[in-house]
């Protein structure tokens, strides 16, 4: 996490730069989500499952749930067969 975090995101890692849970209102989520895309994920790159797995693993034991939040939110796009993952623009 870089010190251009904003507190309110800040506030919900760990000092090991984990994130304990995953908050459940909206606004805090979307905050969070907005946060993970934009430091974890390069723009006008593809990822497989694999990779976006692995580098939310980083930050999460539930990398699942966290995936299918980014893609819900719109954070991170994917075609029907699920072959591909990119961060949207």
């Amino acid at each position: 996490m870089t010190d251009t975090t904003a507190p309110g995101v800040r506030s919900l890692f760990s000092a090991e730069g984990r994130l304990p849970t995953i908050p459940r209102k909206a606004a805090r989520r979307e905050q969070l989500l907005a946060h993970l895309a934009g430091t974890l994920f390069e723009p006008d790159r593809s990822y497989s499952e694999h990779e976006v797995n692995e580098t939310l693993r980083t930050v999460h034991d539930d990398y699942p749930a966290l995936r299918r939040f980014l893609v819900e939110a719109g954070h991170l796009v994917r075609p029907k067969d699920g072959s591909s993952y990119r961060r949207a623009a």
